[in-house]
């Protein structure tokens, strides 16, 4: 078999260090998923996102702990005003510490994230964060994944205890929901501000989506520095009006994985690279860093995600384990040894 030149010259870049172009990406997206070169791509992602990481995973946990149709509408949510059958509900605080004890169990997770829709109880929400902090490992940062907020709230936020915020301006914003691009950039402004470490993901992405579209979102995150970026696929909700364009499949996935991780090779700033939902073939093909949840789930049509399609953290070190990382990071940056149900694993 033989590699594209231009395929090949991008990947010995890469290895030297050197993150591909805007252009250049848009060539290894366009790529068939199952192609020689497309493999070669997963390899080489695979290889640099383990040197970069030291060869080390980063095991994070979400609670969704609050349910309500909500007013942004993502055609892709199973929280979507327009067509959710979830019923509302408010997790108690005894439950998310419950959830919160159960997830930071083995002492190898690096954050906790707390889910909210995009309107949500602020104090109600601080009031969370800080029994969370009262109860959860010294080591562990609690981290926020809510709706758009302003400076104040970011600095009180980070005040009160969270380390970080995951935030999104997504594939189509403003087009598949109702919210405002514009105010989803000035949030992750505030999280910044605020010295919060930025979580952000490519998503949610479908067939529809074109390597351009994907590129673009790529290299504005990069523009900005951010401490995780990701990749995740829309779930084809029965109801969700996008369903009708299915989904793509993990290969497709664990190529976008690829690129995401090549293109910011050179983001100082960058800490760890996830796979959204947790799976073998993104963790072989340059993410480090996959999610347990608990709770409510935008992908899931169960109000308990832990008993329908979400990971738990037994199932995370699992994968983990599976795909030959035997350690997580912590955010002081120590290792954390991570479990196969007693199992010791063999290279």
């Amino acid at each position: 078999m033989t590699i594209h030149t231009t395929i090949q010259s991008i990947l010995e870049q890469a290895q030297a260090g050197k993150a591909p172009t805007r252009e250049e990406c848009i060539s290894l997206l366009q790529l068939p998923e199952q192609s020689y070169e497309s493999a070669l791509l997963r390899a080489t992602a695979d290889q640099l996102s383990r040197a970069k990481f030291g060869h080390a995973g980063m095991l994070l946990a979400q609670i969704g702990i609050e349910i309500a149709p909500c007013r942004a509408n993502c055609k892709f949510c199973s929280f979507a005003r327009d067509y959710t059958d979830l019923p509302v509900h408010k997790m108690s605080v005894e439950d998310i510490l419950l959830h919160g004890k159960n997830l930071s169990a083995h002492g190898n997770l690096h954050s906790l994230f707390l889910m909210t829709m995009h309107d949500f109880d602020f104090e109600n929400l601080l009031q969370v964060t800080s029994a969370l902090k009262k109860h959860l490992p010294a080591e562990v940062d609690v981290v926020v994944n809510i709706g758009d907020f302003d400076p104040q709230q970011a600095n009180e936020l980070h005040a009160a205890g969270v380390n970080g915020a995951y935030h999104v301006r997504r594939l189509r914003e403003g087009i598949d929901n109702t919210l405002d691009a514009e105010e989803r950039l000035q949030t992750i402004e505030n999280i910044r501000k605020a010295g919060m470490d930025w979580y952000t993901c490519c998503e949610p992405i479908g067939p529809e989506h074109s390597p351009q579209e994907i590129v673009d979102q790529i290299f504005e995150v990069y523009a900005i520095g951010c401490f995780q970026n990701a990749a995740m696929r829309r779930v084809a909700l029965p109801k969700s009006p996008l369903s009708r364009h299915g989904q793509i499949s993990e290969l497709r996935l664990a190529q976008i994985v690829s690129v995401v991780f090549l293109a910011g090779l050179e983001c100082k700033e960058l800490k760890s690279m996830a796979v959204h939902e947790p799976n073998e073939l993104g963790l072989l093909s340059g993410a480090n860093c996959i999610y347990a949840e608990a709770g409510a789930n935008p992908r899931d049509t169960e109000a308990q995600t832990e008993r329908s399609r979400g990971c738990g953290l037994a199932d995370c070190e699992r994968l983990f384990m599976e795909c030959g990382y035997a350690q997580s990071v912590l955010p002081s940056g120590k290792l954390a040894t991570l479990q196969s149900n007693g199992i010791q694993l063999f290279a």
